[in-house]
């Protein structure tokens, strides 16, 4: 699902990409005074579908239809304009207020059958004498295959032609638009159930040791075991936070030191960590605990079952346009077969044929949440033998449209 939505994304980018394109040369052609007419009308149309399209990608409300009707009524050519969902009169721009209740009637029945239909005076009756409204085109509204509502033209005269061609082809363009409203808030709800299955895994294993661990120091320690009840209250609300799909290099490192923190106390001298953070990459935005399962893993599946010490480094840094990320450990590895069925079967390997699988960490969630966001050049990247350790690496733009922290 994941990767049908980057694809999705990837054409809209580009759609949007070569129209931005063609604004701009159009737009300074026209500045220099050598552009020609048809140009100078496609600006004006690109520029208005511009203004329209945005509050159109909030999806259908009466706030964004608000926003909208004004330049979808100057892309139709309209007296009026009115757009509706399926029950109420979202908003009205030009001429046609008076008639709001037949409109919105002919739009009801025009969504219910999925039609197209064009009203005659006879059918806008009112007790105006000089009522200059003569006749008005109402088209369905559908997105992603269902009608969610309809656009309505209002003409002084009886309609023409063209206008009737118009309002269907901006009734069909508006409703592209609330489609790709719709693929954002899939996108956003998939992202959201990615964090809460990630969480649901990290959570029951991470919250069982740690509290194992700072028991064993409540009597012989008590102020180490306050010090890590603190250090794990912090963790938790970070973990649990209910806002943002995305943070910071420095937040989820500082999560990452609290995690490291209670595994220390676990391990005692068996865990080393070694650091290397470049300080200028420290504010890039990357998904929300993206680095601490990469983290868990090198913990749980590389240095627990290595006799004797085991060293985990987490290494970040500037790499131009993008932050380059390791976490690598030198445990016991994994066999590089189990790669061949991609970064999916990662969370098991290496681990006992005994072990529940739904306590492994998912770097395939890891692997599909940065592809998600950056695009498929941005997964990781793992190298690993038997008894060699493992690393495992991202790469992440210091920029990347949409995407910022708490966002």
């Amino acid at each position: 699902m994941g990767g049908n939505l980057s694809a999705g994304f990837g054409v809209v980018s580009l759609i949007t990409a070569l129209a931005a394109a063609l604004w701009a040369v159009l737009r300074l052609r026209a500045r220099r005074g050598i552009a020609t007419a048809t140009q100078r009308a496609t600006y004006e149309v690109l520029h208005t579908a511009g203004l329209a399209a945005e509050p159109l990608r909030a999806g259908l409300s009466a706030a964004g239809a608000a926003k909208a009707v004004r330049h979808l009524r100057a892309l139709v050519g309209a007296a009026g304009l009115a757009l509706t969902d399926r029950e109420v009169l979202l908003a009205l721009d030009g001429r046609g207020a008076h008639h709001g209740e037949q409109l919105l009637a002919a739009a009801r029945r025009a969504a219910a059958a999925g039609r197209s239909t064009v009203l005659r005076e006879s059918e806008l009756q009112c007790d105006l004498v000089d009522c200059p409204v003569r006749g008005a085109v109402v088209a369905p509204l559908s997105a992603d295959g269902r009608v969610v509502g309809a656009l309505v033209a209002i003409a002084d005269g009886q309609p023409a032609p063209g206008l009737v061609q118009a309002t269907l082809e901006t009734a069909h363009w508006a409703g592209d638009q609330l489609a790709l409203a719709e693929l954002d808030s899939s996108r956003e709800r998939l992202a959201r159930a990615e964090v809460r299955a990630l969480r649901a895994q990290i959570s029951p294993h991470f919250i069982y040791n740690a509290l194992t661990a700072i028991g064993s120091f409540v009597r012989t320690d008590p102020e180490r075991a306050r010090e890590l009840i603190l250090e794990f209250a912090e963790f938790t609300r970070y973990s649990f936070r209910a806002h943002g799909e995305f943070t910071t290099l420095a937040e989820e490192l500082r999560s990452i030191d609290r995690y490291l923190t209670i595994e220390r106390a676990r391990f005692g001298d068996r865990l080393q960590v070694r650091l290397q953070i470049a300080p200028e990459v420290l504010p890039v935005t990357l998904p929300f605990l993206c680095l601490q399962p990469l983290v868990e893993n090198a913990v749980r599946h590389g240095l627990s079952r290595k006799p004797g010490t085991g060293m985990v480094s987490i290494e970040a840094r500037d790499a131009g346009a993008e932050c380059h990320i390791t976490v690598e450990d030198d445990g016991v590895g994994m066999d590089p077969t189990t790669l061949t069925a991609g970064i999916a079967e990662l969370a098991g390997a290496g681990s006992d044929p005994t072990d529940d699988p739904g306590q492994h960490v998912g770097l395939s969630n890891v692997d599909e949440r940065l592809r998600s966001a950056f695009g498929d050049r941005f997964g990781l990247v793992v190298e690993t033998g038997l008894g060699s350790g493992t690393k495992v690496s991202m790469r992440v733009p210091k920029f990347h449209p949409g995407v910022r922290a708490g966002s």
